[in-house]
């Protein structure tokens, strides 16, 4: 059976890349548009994996993380930041929240790929 992955981003183009980059690879995916649609979806159904970019309206990728975090369904669930925010300080953030892996956008989708294959099979 597929995993299932929920990419959480404001940016319609960018979750159509990611979303054409992973189906392809074999992976269903379910699109949220900030992170409390991410945060409703995720309490709605299991996935195998998470991704969320930093900067949305609504609540933002480290509350979603934080937020996920606190479910006891989410609590192994690998979580993986893809954003723009590459200080050093912010991925400490986004590891004390409980992110497991950070990507930079621009990204590219073989990497993307290769590291989904990597964390969840």
């Amino acid at each position: 059976m597929a995993k299932s992955i929920l990419a959480v981003d404001d940016s319609g183009s960018l979750r159509q890349m990611v979303v054409f980059s992973l189906k392809a690879a074999g992976y269903l995916v379910t699109e949220a548009v900030d992170g409390q649609d991410g945060l409703d979806k995720a309490k709605a159904q299991a996935f195998d994996l998470v991704l969320t970019d930093q900067n949305m309206p609504r609540m933002d990728g480290l509350t979603l993380i934080r937020s996920l975090r606190a479910l006891p369904s989410y609590q192994r669930v690998p979580i993986l930041m893809l954003t723009t925010e590459a200080s050093d300080e912010m991925k400490a953030r986004g590891r004390a929240a409980g992110a497991n892996g950070w990507l930079v956008k621009p990204f590219d989708p073989q990497r993307l790929t290769e590291v989904v294959k990597k964390v969840i099979g």
